[in-house]
C-alpha cells in the first residue's frame, strides 16, 4: 500500500528568493490606442463598448510571429497605459509596423486610398520624430514572477499578471531543454491558451497501425493557481496525449470549429525564440459564406499577407489534405487537433503513472532553483471505504453479494414509494431493450420474474414485492421520440422556436399517453443518439421529451438506440433502472466509517447552480440553485429538495418535476442559501459545495475570500459559520474543472515504485483544512501502470492504442466545523473540538456506493448536479426580441 502521493504542481522556493527577471515591456499608448479605436468604430466596432480593442487576434499574430514576445497583458485593448506586451527582446519597428498595420487593416476592412495606410504612417514616425502616430517606446522593467499578496484568510495569491505571464516563461524555460526519455528525444513547442500555457512536442510522434500512420504528442499544460489558506501559490503542470486528425470523417458543415496548430518561420530575422512556437488558429464553417473559414482571430487569416514568399494551407486544401501539411510543406506545417467528432483515432488518450513520472521530473529539473515540488501528501486515515458489502471472501460467493443488495434496493424503494404504486412507461425502439429491462428489474430489486396482464396488443407486466408495486407498459416508440420539428426561421430567436417545438411534442404526448395514475411515474425512452443530430442540434428530443413529459407528472431516462442491439443488453438496462430508482429518491449513502467524532444523527445538504446561457439545451439563459438534503439514519434513507417557492423541503422526484417549471433567467442566489441555511438548525449539518459550481454566484466562495469558520455574502465582511446553526460545518470541494484547478497526481514510494492509491491525503499538519481525496481505479480501465506511449518499448509496440484512464483528485477543504477558537468564540470551551481531517474522510466516503463505481463528488452533491438536468427553462412563444437570450459570463477561474 503507497504511504504518500505526489502532485504535479510547484510552488516559489523560499530559499532562493524571489525569481526576478528583466523584460521590455509595451504599453498601446493613447494616441495609437485613440488611432485604432477611430478606425475601430468608423468599420462599425463594438458600440456598446467603443473604447474596447478586439486585440486578440492582434496578440496571437504578436506572440507567433514577433521574435522575443513571451505574453500579452489583460485589458490593454481598453486601456492604453497598461502594460500590452512583454518579451526578453524588443520587437524592431519595421516587425512591429507590419503587423500592427496589417491588422489595423483588416479590422477597419478598408483602406484610405488618398493617404498612406498605419503600417506607412508608423514607420514614417520613426524616420521623423516631428511625424506623429509613433509607435510607443519599449520600457524596461525587472518582474518579480513570485510576487504575492496574501489574503485576511491566509491564502498566497499571485500578483494578477502572473496568470497569464508565468506559465508563458516558464514553457520558454522548458522548452529550451529536451526530453529524453526510453533513448528517444523529444522537443516542445509552446502554444498559448487562454488560461495559460501548453508545451506539445514538435514534430509529432507516429504510430503505424492498420495500413495508416497516426499521429500524437506529448501535451503539458502550464497554469496559475491557488490553494485555500496555502501560504505559496501554485504551478500546475499536467501531461497528456494530444492526437492529431489526419482523414478526417466529417463534413465541411458539420465542422463547429478545430483548433489547428501552424508552425511556420519567422518571416523576418528571428530572435531568441525563433521556432519554439505554434500559432494557434481555428478553422470552421462559415454557414453565411457556405465554406469553410479560417476564424477572425486567427493568426492565419494575415500570414498571407506578411509574407508573400511562402505557400500557406488554405482552409479547404487544409481539410482536404491533413495528413500533407502535418508533415510539412515545404518549411510550413499544420496540425489540425483531434476531436472525437472528426472521426475515429487508433492511439488512445492518457498517460500511465510511470511516465507522467518522467514528465514530472524532467519538469523538476527545468524549474528549479526558482520554483520547488509542493510537499507529498500523505494518508490522514486508513478507513477509506464506508460499510460497502464486501466483494471477497465468504459472504461474498456468487450470488449472495447481490440477493442483499437487491434486498437494499427493494427496501429503499419501499421507503420512496410510501406504499403507492408506480407507473413505468418504456418506449422501445428495439425489442431487445424491452425484453432485458423486463427481465432485469425484478432481479435488481429481489421480486419474482414480471407478470404479464393483459392481451398482447395492451399487455402491461407487474413486479411486485413487500412495499414495492410497479405497472410496467411497453410499446414502440414511434413518432414520440422522432426529431423536434423546431422551425429554421433565424429571424425569430432560437428560444422562442424551440418552445413552439416543445409545445407540439406536448400536445402529441397528451394525444398518446395519460399522466401516471399516482403522483409520479417513470418513461424509459430508446432515441437516436446526439451524433444523429449534429447538424441541426436543436432537433434533438430529448431535452423537450423531458419537459413534456414532467409536465404530465412523469420522470424520464434515455438511453441511445445502439449499432447493436444485442450487445451488453444486461448492462444498459442494470443502469437504466439505478439512475431510474435514484430519480424516485430510492437511494442513501451507506453506513461510514469515520469513528465517533461524527454526530450520530448527522444531515447532509447540498448546493449545485445550474447556470445555462443562451447556448444551453433550450436556447434560454438562467440561474437556478438546487438544494438537496439526505437524512441517512431515517431508515434507508430521506432524499428531499428544497422547494425555493414555497419554503419547504419535499421529496426528491417531486423536486426534479418542480425544477422542470423553471422560467425566470436570474435568482438571487445568496439571499436563497441564506435562507435554507435557517432550515437546517434543527439537527447537526454538513453544508456540502463545489466551489468551482458556486464562486461566480457566491463570490466569498473565491479562494482568497476563504476564512476559516467563516461564511460570507455580498458586501458582508463575513460571520461565524455558528450564526447559521451551532452545530454546522461546512466542506468546499473541487476538481479540476476544465482549468487544471487540482493538480494530477500519482503515488510513489522510497523503492521507486510509481502507482495508483485510494485513499484521504494531507499534510503532518493537524491544523490542515485542505485534503486531497482519490479513488480506486475500475477494473474497466485497468491498464499496466508502467505503460510508456511517448516512446514504445519494443515489448509493447501497441502501447499507444491503449487508454489510460487516470483517477481526478477531488480537492476537499473544511471551511467550517467546531474548532477550538469556534467554540470559544460561542462559548463552548468545553467541548471537545473537530478534527478536520475526519470530516475530510466523511466526505471522501460519501463518494462510495454498492451499486456505483467510485463517484466523481459525495452523494449528496451527485443528486443535487442531477437534478439540474430538469433544469430546462422554455421562452414565452410571444417574445420576439432578443432581450431575452442574454448571455451570462463564464465562472471565474481563480
Amino acid at each position: 500500500m503507497y504511504r504518500t502521493i505526489r502532485s504535479t504542481a510547484y510552488e516559489p522556493d523560499p530559499l532562493n528568493g524571489p525569481w526576478q527577471e528583466e523584460s521590455h515591456v509595451l504599453r498601446l499608448g493613447e494616441d495609437l490606442h485613440t488611432e485604432l479605436s477611430r478606425m475601430h468604430a468608423e468599420a462599425g466596432g463594438d458600440r456598446a463598448r467603443p473604447d474596447r480593442l478586439p486585440v486578440r487576434q492582434l496578440n496571437f499574430l504578436l506572440q507567433a510571429l514577433a521574435p522575443g514576445v513571451i505574453a500579452t497583458g489583460r485589458h490593454a485593448g481598453t486601456d492604453g497605459s497598461l502594460p500590452w506586451l512583454y518579451a526578453r527582446e524588443t520587437v524592431p519597428p519595421d516587425v512591429l509596423a507590419p503587423l500592427i498595420g496589417t491588422w489595423a487593416a483588416r479590422l477597419s476592412q478598408h483602406q484610405d486610398d488618398d493617404g498612406p495606410d498605419l503600417e506607412e504612417r508608423l514607420l514614417a514616425a520613426e524616420a521623423d520624430p516631428t511625424v506623429p502616430m509613433r509607435l510607443p517606446a519599449w520600457q524596461t522593467e525587472r518582474i518579480d514572477l513570485t510576487e504575492t499578496v496574501t489574503s485576511a484568510g491566509g491564502t498566497a495569491e499571485p500578483a494578477p499578471r502572473l496568470y497569464g505571464l508565468l506559465p508563458e516563461w516558464v514553457a520558454f524555460r522548458l522548452a529550451a531543454r529536451p526530453f529524453r526519455t526510453n533513448g528517444a528525444t523529444l522537443h516542445f513547442r509552446v502554444e498559448s491558451s487562454g488560461g495559460g500555457a501548453r508545451l506539445v512536442s514538435w514534430p509529432p510522434q507516429r504510430y503505424e497501425r492498420n495500413k495508416r500512420t497516426w499521429y500524437y504528442s506529448a501535451c503539458l499544460n502550464i497554469t496559475v493557481q491557488t490553494v485555500p489558506f496555502a501560504p505559496r501559490f501554485r504551478l500546475h503542470v499536467s501531461s497528456q496525449v494530444r492526437r492529431w486528425a489526419t482523414e478526417l470523417e466529417v463534413r465541411p458543415h458539420a465542422l463547429g470549429g478545430a483548433t489547428v496548430l501552424l508552425d511556420a518561420p519567422l518571416p523576418w530575422p528571428g530572435g531568441p525564440d525563433r521556432g519554439h512556437r505554434l500559432a494557434v488558429n481555428t478553422l470552421g464553417y462559415d454557414r453565411r459564406l457556405k465554406e469553410l473559414v479560417w476564424r477572425r482571430r486567427s493568426p492565419a487569416l494575415l500570414l498571407p499577407e506578411l509574407d508573400i514568399v511562402r505557400h500557406y494551407p488554405e482552409p479547404e486544401e487544409l481539410f482536404a489534405h491533413p495528413e500533407r501539411w502535418i508533415n510539412g510543406c515545404g518549411d510550413v506545417a499544420a496540425g489540425i487537433v483531434y476531436h472525437p467528432a472528426l472521426g475515429p483515432h487508433k492511439v488512445g488518450g492518457g498517460l500511465m503513472p510511470r511516465e507522467r513520472a518522467e514528465l514530472d521530473a524532467w519538469v523538476e529539473e527545468g524549474l528549479s532553483p526558482v520554483l520547488r515540488r509542493v510537499p507529498d501528501l500523505t494518508r490522514v486515515t486508513r478507513s477509506n471505504t464506508p460499510s460497502l458489502l464486501p466483494r471477497s471472501g465468504p459472504r461474498a460467493a456468487p450470488g449472495v453479494r447481490e440477493a442483499r443488495l437487491a434486498l437494499m434496493r427493494g427496501a429503499a424503494l419501499a421507503r420512496a414509494l410510501k406504499g403507492r404504486a408506480l407507473d413505468v412507461e418504456i418506449l422501445w425502439q428495439s425489442p431487445e431493450i424491452r425484453t432485458a429491462l423486463l427481465a432485469e428489474l425484478p432481479k435488481l430489486i429481489g421480486a419474482a420474474p414480471a407478470e404479464k396482464v393483459g392481451h398482447d396488443a395492451d399487455a402491461t407486466w407487474r413486479v411486485r414485492r413487500e412495499g414495492v408495486d410497479i405497472r410496467v407498459s411497453a410499446r414502440p416508440a414511434g413518432p414520440l421520440v422522432d426529431a423536434l420539428p423546431v422551425s429554421r426561421d433565424r429571424s425569430r430567436p432560437k428560444s422562442v422556436r424551440f418552445a413552439e417545438a416543445v409545445e407540439e411534442r406536448s400536445a402529441l404526448l397528451a394525444e398518446r399517453m395519460t399522466p401516471p395514475r399516482d403522483e409520479v411515474g417513470v418513461v424509459i425512452a430508446e432515441i437516436a443518439s446526439k451524433d444523429r443530430f449534429a447538424a441541426h442540434p436543436d432537433s434533438d428530443p430529448k431535452h423537450g421529451l423531458r419537459l413534456a413529459w414532467a409536465r404530465q407528472g412523469w420522470l424520464s431516462q434515455f438511453l441511445n438506440v445502439s449499432d447493436d442491439p444485442a450487445g451488453d443488453l444486461e448492462h444498459r438496462a442494470r443502469w437504466i433502472w439505478l439512475d431510474a430508482f435514484r430519480q424516485l429518491g430510492a437511494i442513501s449513502p451507506p453506513a461510514h466509517r469515520v469513528g465517533a467524532g461524527i454526530p450520530g444523527d448527522l444531515q447532509y445538504a447540498a448546493l449545485w447552480l445550474v447556470r445555462h446561457t443562451r447556448k444551453g439545451p433550450t436556447r434560454r439563459p438562467v440561474r437556478r440553485l438546487v438544494a438537496v438534503r439526505v437524512r441517512p439514519d431515517a431508515g434507508p434513507g430521506v432524499i428531499e429538495g428544497w422547494d425555493s417557492e414555497r419554503a419547504e423541503w419535499v421529496p426528491y422526484p417531486k423536486l426534479l418535476l418542480l425544477l422542470s417549471r423553471t422560467t425566470g433567467p436570474t435568482v438571487e442566489i445568496e439571499r436563497e442559501i441564506r435562507t435554507l441555511l435557517f432550515q437546517l438548525r434543527d439537527r447537526p449539518t454538513l453544508l456540502m459545495a463545489d466551489a468551482g459550481n458556486l464562486r461566480q454566484c457566491w463570490p466569498k466562495l473565491r479562494n482568497g475570500s476563504l476564512v476559516r469558520d467563516t461564511v460570507g455574502f455580498e458586501a458582508d465582511p463575513g460571520q461565524r459559520l455558528a450564526a447559521y446553526g451551532n452545530d454546522l460545518r461546512m466542506v468546499l470541494v473541487r476538481d479540476a474543472n476544465g482549468r487544471e484547478e487540482v493538480p494530477e497526481w500519482y503515488a510513489h514510494d522510497h523503492r521507486g515504485k510509481v502507482g495508483f492509491a485510494e485513499g484521504v491525503w494531507g499534510t503532518m499538519d493537524d491544523e490542515s483544512r485542505v485534503f486531497a481525496s482519490t479513488a480506486a481505479t475500475p477494473h474497466t480501465a485497468a491498464r499496466p501502470k508502467g505503460l510508456m506511449k511517448l516512446v514504445p518499448t519494443a515489448e509493447g509496440r501497441s502501447a499507444p492504442a491503449k487508454t489510460a484512464w487516470n483517477p481526478g483528485q477531488l480537492e476537499i477543504t473544511v471551511l467550517g466545523c467546531l474548532s477550538e477558537k469556534a467554540l470559544a468564540d460561542t462559548g463552548r470551551e468545553g467541548e471537545a473540538p473537530d478534527r478536520p481531517a475526519e470530516w475530510a474522510t466523511l466526505t471522501h466516503q460519501l463518494r462510495y456506493h454498492d451499486d456505483y463505481p467510485p463517484l466523481a463528488r459525495p452523494l449528496p452533491l451527485h443528486l443535487a448536479r442531477l437534478a439540474g438536468q430538469y433544469v430546462l427553462p422554455v421562452a414565452d412563444r410571444t417574445e420576439n426580441g432578443r432581450r431575452t437570450e442574454g448571455t451570462e459570463s463564464g465562472p471565474s477561474t481563480r
